[in-house]
């Protein structure tokens, strides 16, 4: 009986633990989302709403979570100078390709849906978002850094944005390393504005 009891508080702490990782998370992101569709709210041009929308992407993403996990086991071999410049390709890449897809005055509603723990510290936030008469189904990976709740995948209508990017850069990692890698996103990054 004294078994059971105990069982059943631990049980009963990890639900409770579980819950409050969830409503974190999930506040994180919705305090996120809404600063940048008020940012999309307000802009006028879209070099403005790029430059406007940058800093709090980079708050709420983990652009050096992200970039690692898309190159994956490869990423060992990658110096330390090629590693910075590896995340800091990825992010430029990876915010001009999407903001891209936002227009000045035009913004997404977003619905949430409950989250779930996959395990500690970490949490997928399911959305629906209807953006220009589309519906998009998202994803949000987030995981806890050190206290500060983080993006670390997105998941857009169930293709993983880092197991994509993986493939792409599996096959120039093939072709020549780190080098071949850096080379490639550097074309990237000049070719999106």
């Amino acid at each position: 009986m004294k078994t059971l009891l105990l069982t059943s508080l631990f049980i009963a702490s990890l639900i409770g633990f579980a819950h409050a990782a969830n409503d974190a998370a999930e506040n994180r992101l919705k305090t996120s989302v809404a600063e940048v569709v008020d940012i999309v709210k307000k802009a006028k041009t879209r070099e403005e709403l790029i430059i406007d929308v940058k800093p709090p992407l980079e708050r709420v993403l983990n652009f050096s979570v992200m970039t690692r996990r898309s190159i994956g086991p490869a990423w060992k071999q990658f110096t330390p100078a090629q590693q910075q410049e590896a995340i800091k390709l990825f992010t430029v890449m990876i915010l001009r390709t999407y903001t891209a897809k936002f227009t000045p005055g035009e913004f997404p509603l977003v619905e949430y849906k409950p989250s779930s723990c996959t395990a500690p510290g970490r949490v997928e936030a399911p959305t629906t978002a209807m953006y220009r008469g589309s519906r998009y189904d998202t994803v949000y990976r987030m995981e806890d850094q050190n206290g500060n709740w983080t993006i670390t995948d997105v998941v857009i209508e169930g293709v993983s944005l880092v197991a994509d990017y993986r493939t792409q850069f599996d096959v120039e990692l093939k072709r020549g390393g780190a080098d071949a890698l850096l080379s490639a996103l550097r074309r990237s990054v000049a070719n999106t504005k």
